[in-house]
């Protein structure tokens, strides 16, 4: 008996060959399971899940990163070199170097009218002049509302510990109705959503569009879509005097260059082309087009990309069109179009790839 109990198999003790088989099976039956719903309506709902919950938390990083602590990091300044009497001058500047942390950058200029053409090219926030005992301090507001308001906070204070008698004078400010300099940012970001949401529309609701048919009717909604948000931020609310033509220019080719970058990520990511020109137009570009926070005052990575990107361009383009209408700058339209160019040839190029379209008419054999 002892032998026969020996011999028996231990019914807990598994062969490998048994372990194996167990854990292919579960393989299989795992990867079947995946398979299903991969096929499965679910799928994408799971995905759009967690894209959404992902998102969340990177729309309000972005902007928080952005805005919510504005620190001076390369405030460019303007200094009126005089021959003699500069003492208070570089007592002021030296307090000045102290309260902000050594991010003033200070450009000698020989006479005031030069120093101001530079503030009128907003090369420079400010600019500084001998002004009898003590200096004299000329802030831009339409440049940079927090630029400008952290300057004159700060030269105050500089002035009472230093002893130098300080005038700051707002020889550019905003208009009545945007005291706070933030409506060109709501208008550049209306047309920067609304222009990619339309593309977006037009995919949807209207996808039988051929391409050529697609980019014009996203000409017709920049140019409509562009005409009303002037008209009700001018005519409507008051909120601010626009140069009407430039300003529906500038509004229109944000739209269309919006519009034009959603379709080139739809040929290449398809269904997914939500994410891509989400990330790059919202999440990056409208916090660092310095509409809402001024360059200088913005992380340094996005105060130097940011006037690279379409939402930045924008801002700036719209910016010198409304406050500082004769030192228009070729550069941000260079940014727009080289995005619309850019989007359109990949567009084209890979059309054939877009979702909608129509297919080619037969045309009819003879016999």
């Amino acid at each position: 008996m002892a032998d026969d109990r020996a011999q028996r198999p231990d019914p807990e003790r598994r062969s490998p060959r048994s372990v194996w088989t167990s854990l292919t099976s579960a393989w299989t039956s795992l990867t079947s399971a995946w398979t299903s719903f991969k096929r499965s309506p679910y799928f994408p709902a799971t995905v759009i899940v967690l894209i959404i919950s992902a998102g969340a938390g990177l729309f309000a990083g972005s902007y928080t990163y952005a805005f919510a602590n504005p620190t001076p990091r390369n405030i460019p300044a303007a200094v009126v070199v005089t021959e003699h009497g500069d003492a208070p001058m570089k007592r002021f500047l030296a307090g000045m170097e102290q309260a902000l942390n050594a991010s003033l950058r200070v450009h000698p200029y020989p006479n005031y009218a030069k120093a101001r053409w530079s503030l009128e090219e907003q090369r420079v926030f400010t600019v500084l002049e001998r002004h009898g005992r003590g200096v004299q301090m000329d802030v831009a507001s339409a440049a940079g509302a927090t630029v400008a308001q952290l300057l004159g906070q700060t030269a105050a204070k500089v002035g009472r510990v230093t002893g130098v008698p300080v005038t700051v004078r707002d020889v550019k400010p905003l208009q009545p109705g945007d005291p706070r300099g933030l409506a060109v940012f709501y208008i550049s970001l209306a047309a920067t959503i609304i222009g990619f949401l339309g593309a977006i529309q037009l995919s949807v609701n209207a996808s039988t569009l051929n391409p050529a048919e697609r980019v014009a009717f996203m000409v017709a909604y920049a140019l409509l879509g562009a005409f009303t948000i002037a008209v009700i931020v001018d005519e409507g609310l008051g909120a601010l005097t626009l140069p009407f033509p430039e300003s529906w220019g500038i509004l229109a080719l944000t739209m269309f260059t919006s519009g034009l970058v959603f379709s080139m990520f739809n040929v290449l990511f398809g269904r997914w082309a939500l994410i891509p020109t989400w990330g790059l137009l919202v999440l990056l570009g409208n916090p660092s087009s310095g509409g809402a926070v001024s360059w200088p005052l913005l992380p340094s990575l996005l105060g130097t990309i940011g006037r690279w990107l379409p939402p930045g361009a924008s801002v700036n383009a719209q910016h010198t069109a409304i406050y500082f209408h004769a030192h228009q700058h070729a550069f941000p339209f260079l940014v727009l179009v080289c995005w619309c160019l850019v989007s359109a040839v990949v567009f084209w190029t890979w059309r054939h790839r877009h979702p909608g379209g129509r297919p080619p008419k037969a045309t009819p054999t003879r016999c």
